[in-house]
């Protein structure tokens, strides 16, 4: 390894490995979060779907009803004078930093649109659901982007929880593995280095006090 062997590398070595664990953490328990809000965004979405085909099922059904009842001309005047303004409004929410769309639909309406007089209540019921099934379109999208931008949230979460999980905290566990065995290794040496520094030098003294007894 391309690593000194020296106690300050070490105790780097070690703060860098405290910091990808408490890093992997958050990510991990951001991950489950975002795993958990993007499932339920799904079952939103899946939920809104059959709603709006059935409502758009129901307004139509009750369009043709008018016709046969009414006429397609007579039905088509009608329609024509609807006077209905729809305001589409976005604004913003967050999920773990994820810029999330709310999507909110209104309507103004300017009656009354048609005499009551000859007309089918389908009209009334066909255009009731027409608002209906706009209204749920607006949550719907909201619903489809936020499930598109928490997957890429996701994807990208679980990317870097697994490079810090397979490669950079197994890495640094390795060098600091290393560095310890190192220095233990240079402890043990430098202990043998002592052992046979001072055997020599009792020997040194040993002889010297020999010879001048004699």
């Amino acid at each position: 390894m391309n690593i000194a062997p020296t106690k300050t590398n070490l105790l780097k070595l070690r703060d860098e490995l405290k910091f990808a664990l408490q890093g992997y953490e958050l990510l991990d328990q951001k991950r489950k979060i975002l795993i958990f809000e993007l499932l339920n965004l799904v079952d939103q979405c899946v939920d809104f779907q059959r709603r709006i085909d059935e409502k758009l099922a129901r307004a139509f059904g009750d369009l043709e009803n008018a016709v046969l009842r009414m006429g397609k001309l007579k039905v088509h005047n009608l329609l024509s004078s609807i006077n209905i303004n729809t305001s589409i409004t976005i604004s913003g929410r967050k999920i773990m930093g994820v810029a999330l769309p709310v999507v909110h639909t209104a309507f103004t309406e300017h009656p009354p649109f048609f005499s009551p007089r000859d007309t089918s209540f389908h009209i009334d019921a066909a255009l009731n659901s027409f608002k209906e099934a706009l209204n749920m379109m607006g949550r719907f999208a909201e619903l489809k982007i936020s499930v598109l931008r928490l997957s890429n949230e996701v994807h990208k979460t679980i990317r870097k929880v697994n490079a810090l999980e397979r490669i950079a905290i197994p890495k640094l566990r390795e060098s600091v593995k290393y560095i310890e065995g190192r220095l233990e290794e240079n402890e043990r040496d430098m202990v043998i280095l002592m052992k046979k520094v001072k055997e020599r030098l009792e020997k040194k003294n040993y002889i010297s006090i020999t010879e001048r007894k004699e």
